[in-house]
């Protein structure tokens, strides 16, 4: 967890009365994670299991909310990334509801013993993995969040704060409600799940300042809000990071492979964080101008240096120049930096440079380049032939996901059940001193 700032001053002050409101939420919230951390499993899985049927029963409540949002969006000018995010569907919401399902039927990670040993004085000693506590989570945009940390929080014995942001103010209150009402008639508290978002910025901020009373706080959302969580907050942040995700297409490539992975990588979803970025192009492939034909082809625009203009056949309106901003920039849009380079170790130094520690993907038929890369890349996710969205805690078997962590401490890469505990150490002994 990112420690940096809890020793200084945060740059903001919250009105004594938010504070206090939300010191008080923090307490009852703390009170109900204390019920859930003895709640057994079939307990847990009740309740998620009744949530998902209430989001199903309240679906077209959830819908017309969201449809609320998002018109109010389109108002505002919100950005078309952020309207994806944000807009609910019949789809989406089947993905929710199997996404609790999921959480139901995963092993319940609170009690595993993580090691363990005897002593030679006899001190049986073992190491458990316990809940967190009281789980914060700020993020914009993003209704889908406020059920999977609801779900995750629930299952690892963890009462959850939430701060939904403004965008999805509508669709989040209908969905909390949802979720609270479902654990009243599971029988749980329903302060296990609660929104700061009546406050506001002050109550994202609120939760940023109540050291001691959250144990820890998630981030999600663009580069200045996460930044902002990490720079001000005085409760431990597990950070999660932008996603300027590359692809290496090495010379061994074949258009048959490469332009499947490629376009879906960028496409599938190009508003999601483990969506593709930039395209490094080694020297020579022969899978290259394929590549970038299904990239045109897909309405990608391409921000290009000279020679991948060439393989694209020259600057037009959707092949421009790439300026030095590109390779640094997380579009979330159908736009994609190229670039022609002379060897694996150019594209590494780019990647080093540029990447924001999420994921990166080579395609390759050279086991050796393959293992290589995978050695000397230093990102959260690592990927070899296969597409860049797989970095998701649905995909990997995580089931929902809270988020995915650029950091090294605690928790790395789509964050499930396990990263929202800790461990606690039991010594049993019989009547033992220390001499």
């Amino acid at each position: 967890m990112s420690q940096n700032v809890q020793a200084r001053e945060s740059t903001f002050s919250v009105p004594d009365d938010i504070q206090s409101a939300v010191n008080a939420m923090a307490d009852d919230a703390r009170a109900a994670s204390r019920t859930l951390a003895t709640a057994d499993r079939s307990r847990k899985d009740r309740a998620l299991l009744r949530i998902a049927e209430a989001i199903d029963a309240q679906r077209e409540v959830i819908l017309r909310s969201n449809e609320a949002d998002v018109a109010r969006g389109a108002e505002k000018g919100l950005a078309e990334n952020l309207v994806d995010r944000l807009t609910l569907n019949d789809d989406r919401i089947d993905g929710l509801i199997e996404a609790l399902k999921s959480l139901a039927s995963q092993v319940d990670p609170i009690g595993e013993i993580l090691d363990g040993q005897i002593l030679p004085n006899g001190l049986r000693v073992s190491r458990v993995r316990v809940p967190l506590g009281v789980v914060g989570a700020i993020y914009e945009a993003r209704p889908n969040v406020t059920v999977d940390i609801a779900g995750l929080a629930l299952k690892s014995g963890n009462a959850a704060m939430l701060r939904g942001g403004s965008a999805a103010l509508e669709t989040n209150r209908a969905l909390v409600g949802v979720i609270r009402d479902a654990l009243d008639s599971a029988g749980l508290p329903v302060d296990c799940v609660q929104s700061v978002d009546e406050y506001g910025r002050d109550g994202a901020n609120a939760l940023m300042l109540a050291r001691g009373k959250v144990d820890v706080l998630i981030p999600r959302g663009g580069g200045n809000l996460i930044q902002s969580v990490v720079n001000n907050a005085r409760v431990p942040v597990i950070e999660t990071g932008e996603g300027n995700v590359h692809i290496y297409l090495d010379t061994t490539a074949t258009e048959e492979n490469a332009v499947p992975l490629v376009v879906n990588s960028k496409i599938h979803r190009p508003s999601a964080c483990n969506s593709a970025e930039t395209l490094l192009i080694q020297k020579d492939a022969p899978a290259a101008e394929a590549v970038l034909k299904g990239l045109l082809d897909a309405e990608v625009r391409l921000h290009v240096d000279e020679a991948a203009a060439e393989l694209a056949g020259g600057y037009s309106e959707q092949v421009v120049a790439a300026q030095d901003g590109d390779w640094d920039s997380e579009s979330l849009a159908l736009e994609m930096s190229v670039r022609v380079v002379e060897s694996m170790d150019e594209a590494l130094d780019h990647i080093q440079r540029y990447s924001t520690g999420h994921t990166e993907l080579i395609i390759t038929n050279d086991l050796r380049k393959a293992d290589e890369f995978v050695a000397r890349i230093d990102s959260a996710t690592v990927m070899v032939n296969a597409s860049t969205r797989f970095t998701d805690g649905g995909e990997l078997g995580l089931g929902a996901e809270v988020g995915i962590s650029t950091q090294k401490l605690h928790a790395r890469g789509p964050m499930g059940l396990a990263q929202l505990t800790s461990s606690q150490w039991v010594v049993r002994g019989e009547g033992h001193t220390r001499g």
